[in-house]
C-alpha cells in the first residue's frame, strides 16, 4: 500500500513549478535589462533601409564632355534616405567620378550621375549606419558588356 499512496501524492509538484517559473521569468529579465544596459538595444532597431534605385547607363556617352561611359541612378520609392549616409561605388580599377550628387535629403525621383563606369562593372550604393559605423550594401547593378 506504501507504493500506491507514493504514485497518488502530489503535495511538491505547485512548489516545484512555481520555483521553475520564477528562475526562468529572472532569467529573461536579465537578458532583456541587460541588453539595454550594455547598450546592444539601441541596434536592434536600426537595419538597413529599403529603397528602390534604378541604374540607367550610358556607353560612351558624353560625361563631362570626355567619352567615358556613365551611370545614371535614380531613387524609383522606398524609405528617404540622407546622402551623408549613402556611398556609391564600383568593383573597377577605376574610382567612379561623380557628375551630379545626390540631394541632402534622397526622396522617390531624386537621382546622380556618376563617370568613370567600365564594361562589366557592379555599382553599388552602401548604406552606412549613422549610429554604429555598419555597412550594408541596398542597391547594385552591373553595367553592360
Amino acid at each position: 500500500m506504501q507504493l500506491k499512496e507514493l504514485l497518488t501524492d502530489d503535495r511538491a509538484v505547485s512548489p516545484v513549478i512555481g520555483v521553475i517559473l520564477m528562475v526562468a521569468i529572472t532569467v529573461i529579465l536579465a537578458a532583456v535589462i541587460g541588453t539595454f544596459v550594455l547598450g546592444l538595444g539601441d541596434q536592434v532597431d536600426e537595419n538597413a533601409p529599403q529603397a528602390s534605385f534604378d541604374f540607367d547607363y550610358s556607353a560612351n556617352g558624353s560625361f563631362d564632355g570626355g567619352s567615358d561611359d556613365y551611370v545614371n541612378v535614380t531613387h524609383e520609392g522606398g524609405e528617404t534616405l540622407e546622402a551623408s549616409t549613402l556611398n556609391v561605388t564600383g568593383d573597377g580599377s577605376t574610382i567612379l567620378t561623380e557628375k551630379t550628387a545626390f540631394p541632402s535629403t534622397i526622396s522617390a525621383g531624386d537621382g546622380a550621375s556618376y563617370g568613370n563606369i567600365d564594361s562589366g562593372e557592379t555599382v553599388r550604393i552602401v548604406w552606412t549606419n549613422p549610429n554604429g559605423g555598419s555597412t550594408n550594401t541596398i542597391a547594385r547593378s552591373t553595367a553592360p558588356q
